[in-house]
């Protein structure tokens, strides 16, 4: 094998090594003396300090050095420890020959011969001003970032590591989550978490989703420090690092409950507006079917009393009691459509509430089996109110009936009162309202059936065990009261009816009028009505005179020279109510007796004049005449 060629020694001349020094600008390399005065100088040292050869050579060093740094000593502290230890680096900053600093990176070599004898030392210098710039921009720029986001009080901004553990936390996080900094880092951000959420994974869902799409954004349910429940809005973003590894996630929260409590509060303002419309609509179908209705029983009623006149025979009787009787409940199931569409006429009056509860209670234990016990909680204190008082014992009833079939076995009622003001909730009422409320430890509702438990013969009773109108009832008897009733049920978990209804005020009472009955105008549109309704008054020995249409009443009232009263429909065709044409006619005959009648009118309602509902029978129409003799 051969032997490898010698190994050849390039000796280099001494001007190649200074040429080679000289030829470097951007580092300033020279020579001092063991003193620190400067005895070599390149191009890059006269490039950086600004000094020529003939201008620095026999200088000391410190010329470069700040007057802070001479006066503290930092040459002679620097070329010390170069020559005790062999070497001395630093940075720090520097002057030119113009005055002007500079970010200066330094090394000092002490220097000696082939003997060890110290010669001198080598000074290299480096300009790092616009990396030192850089750097301190950097440094400001996460300082100020680190304010800002310090700074932001309305949001959470927080860094989780990749495992979700939190590394980071601003005030705006100790505010909403209401943790201290030193309380959170380190822990895992579902602690924020309520415990189902926890259950179901949905903190790792996030930061999955997160992962995958590359951000993940969501509102839900988040828990403070103090247990309190928040509705939160959340991003959650990964963050990456220049080569693009996954090195955590940053995390926003804010706190949105307001937003979503106005919004929930809206939505159900919604609700409540489109079930009043919808009832409001049922009850216009609802008022004109029942006053159609009415016709058409008062028809069959008084029918049937006239042909109770004209025969004595037992078996037809026994017909026309059932054809009268058939009318009633007839008549019955309007006047409750027409509550539930207040249209029904109302004889209010100025009751005590607790009184009338009380009163009441022996008939609403009666309709309970004993399995059902029923409560009274009233306060002594309570303000009168103004109402029907037989209307409110029917809806009292009915709200009793209702909450029997929805009690088990055994079941509790609990009905109580109290005094409350409203300020433009429920409904738009505002004032002083007494609160009547029926609860049940029953089996709740649905959110489907509370949507239709008001509206007429809607019932989840089976076929022949309710006819739906009860709760309907309820609901108009409170609205044409003046107040509203409210339903709060859940599944399993009972339900509470509340009748509002206004605190009464001093007001008018109407005036009566009283005259003797002899000859009888009869107003009524409907032909066939009118018939029945003459046979009637023609059956109680009155003279009767008939018009179907308010013009025609009026030409009656010209020819002839005596009207002892004035028997009128309230709804009329034409544009002119049997309302109006009674004001007219008073004003011609101040004395003259009025008595209206009407399936449903809410123009008659605060009237003076007496009004017989539809369908009357023979005896309720001899008992209001008599009544204004």
């Amino acid at each position: 094998m051969p032997a490898p060629p010698p190994t050849r020694t390039l000796e280099l001349p001494a001007e190649t090594y200074r040429d080679l020094v000289n030829a470097v600008v951007d580092y300033a390399i020279f020579m001092l003396d063991p003193e620190g005065h400067v005895v070599s100088w390149n191009l890059g040292a006269e490039r950086i300090n600004g000094y020529s050869r003939e201008e620095i050579l026999g200088q000391h060093f410190s010329v470069f050095f700040t007057p802070e740094a001479r006066a503290a000593g930092i040459p002679e502290k620097a070329l010390a420890k170069a020559l005790r230890e062999g070497r001395h680096q630093d940075e720090g900053w520097r002057l030119r020959k113009d005055g002007t600093p500079f970010w200066a990176l330094t090394a000092l070599d002490a220097v000696r011969d082939e003997r060890g004898e110290l010669i001198g030392l080598a000074k290299i210098t480096r300009d790092m001003t616009e990396q030192r710039l850089a750097q301190q921009a950097l440094r400001d720029s996460e300082r100020n970032f680190r304010l800002l986001v310090d700074g932001v009080t309305d949001y959470a901004i927080y860094r989780l590591d990749t495992e979700g553990r939190i590394s980071s936390w601003n005030s705006g996080a100790e505010r909403i989550k209401g943790y201290r900094a030193d309380e959170v880092i380190g822990a895992h951000f579902s602690l924020f978490f309520a415990p189902e959420d926890r259950a179901a994974d949905v903190p790792g869902r996030a930061l999955r989703a997160a992962l995958e799409q590359g951000r993940f954004s969501a509102e839900g349910w988040r828990v403070r420090k103090n247990g309190e429940r928040f509705w939160a809005s959340v991003v959650v973003d990964p963050i990456r690092d220049e080569a693009g590894r996954h090195i955590g996630f940053a995390k926003v929260t804010r706190d949105v409950t307001e937003r979503r409590l106005a919004e929930e509060r809206l939505e159900q303002a919604r609700q409540q507006l489109l079930q009043s419309q919808k009832l409001e609509a049922l009850g216009q179908f609802t008022g004109g079917l029942a006053h159609d209705f009415n016709n058409l029983l008062t028809i069959i009623r008084g029918a049937a009393d006239l042909a109770r006149r004209l025969t004595e025979e037992p078996r037809l009787l026994r017909q026309i009691e059932s054809i009268g009787q058939a009318a009633e409940r007839g008549g019955e199931i309007t006047r409750q459509l027409l509550t539930f569409a207040r249209r029904q006429p109302l004889k209010a009056q100025v009751i005590d509430p607790g009184e009338a509860l009380r009163s009441c209670l022996p008939l609403l234990k009666q309709s309970l089996p004993r399995t059902v016990t029923l409560a009274l909680q009233v306060p002594d204190d309570l303000p009168l109110i103004e109402v029907d008082p037989v209307q409110l014992e029917l809806a009292l009833l009915n709200l009793t009936l209702n909450a029997r079939d929805a009690v088990g076995d055994p079941g509790r009622l609990t009905l109580g009162a109290e005094s409350c003001t409203l300020s433009g909730a429920p409904d738009g009422l505002m004032g002083r309202f007494v609160a009547i409320r029926l609860e049940d430890n029953g089996k709740g509702m649905s959110e489907e059936i509370r949507a239709r438990v008001f509206e007429p013969f809607f019932t989840t009773k089976s076929f022949g065990k309710g006819s739906g109108l009860g709760l309907s009832q309820v609901h108009g008897f409170a609205r044409q009261s003046g107040g509203t009733v409210m339903l709060d049920s859940q599944p399993d978990q009972g339900t509470t009816v509340t009748l509002l209804l206004p605190v009464h005020h001093a007001g008018t009472t109407a005036d009566e009028t009283t005259g003797r009955n002899k000859r009888v105008l009869l107003l009524e549109d409907d032909r066939n009505v009118a018939e029945v309704a003459q046979g009637m008054l023609e059956a109680m020995g009155y003279d009767v005179l008939v018009a179907h249409e308010p013009d025609e009443a009026l030409n009656v009232m010209d020819r002839v020279a005596r009207i002892d009263l004035l028997f009128s429909d309230v709804v009329m065709p034409g544009g002119i109510s049997g309302l109006e044409l009674a004001n007219r006619l008073r004003e011609r005959m101040p004395e003259l007796p009025v008595l209206l009648t009407t399936g449903y009118s809410e123009v008659a309602q605060g009237s003076n004049y007496p009004l017989l509902p539809k369908p009357y029978t023979y005896e309720s129409l001899a008992r209001a005449i008599e009544a204004l003799v």
